[in-house]
């Protein structure tokens, strides 16, 4: 059984947006996990066998339980019966408490489709009639994180005692963000630009550091 389960399009996607929190986590005694639905074999930087590599190191800087890729093709994912039943029958398997996606509003193609699938799954985990193996599994709460595009936010994590942590697992993913830049995304200056965004949104919680997340209806406490 797993606390908190986030999962990615690509390596790299949960620790940009929810490293942080899952360091949190961690720290207070959570199980903790990330699904990467690609190996980021599109990419422009590195390849997928380095940034597997390379997500094993972020994993071990999170201290996770768990981290899986399902290897389906990277900037071709798309949403359909066949993914979200795969998705749904490892949420049965890992029987997560709380469940975080990328938020839909994103320049990524992957990551929109990642918005409507993992909802879909969720859905179907928790359905005692659905065509899945095992016992059904419904978390207690689905959430949102932030990619390349802004949301209001429905709640902010406090992560400022653990910002160090959050870039240390960054830095593990050396072929997207060193050297030329790539895109918008994959840049050396990624470090400072996402730093001054987590700054930004803990300055609503009236802390240094903050990480944002939506979810479908408005909550007024940390899930944990």
């Amino acid at each position: 059984m797993i606390d908190l389960l986030v999962i990615g399009p690509h390596p790299d996607d949960a620790e940009l947006g929810m490293g942080g929190t899952l360091a949190r986590a961690k720290a207070e005694g959570r199980s903790t996990a990330i699904i990467d639905l690609s190996r980021g074999e599109a990419a422009t930087k590195g390849t997928p066998e380095l940034r597997a590599q390379e997500a094993q190191a972020a994993a071990r800087v999170l201290g996770l339980a768990l981290r899986l890729n399902l290897g389906w093709p990277d900037s071709r994912i798309m949403d359909s019966e066949e993914r979200r039943l795969t998705l749904a029958g490892v949420l049965r398997e890992l029987r997560p408490t709380l469940v975080v996606s990328p938020h839909g509003h994103d320049r990524h193609p992957d990551h929109v489709a990642a918005a409507q699938i993992v909802p879909a799954a969720v859905h179907l985990a928790g359905l005692k009639n659905s065509p899945l193996a095992g016992e059904p599994c419904k978390p207690q709460q689905l959430l949102c994180y932030m990619g390349n595009g802004p949301f209001e936010a429905t709640l902010v994590v406090d992560t400022s005692a653990y910002i160090e942590v959050w870039e240390e697992a960054l830095r593990c993913y050396q072929s997207q963000f060193t050297g030329e830049a790539a895109s918008e995304t994959v840049t050396p200056d990624i470090f400072r630009r996402r730093r001054a965004r987590a700054a930004y949104w803990g300055t609503f919680i009236g802390a240094q550091y903050g990480e944002p997340l939506w979810t479908p209806r408005p909550i007024s406490y940390w899930p944990f």
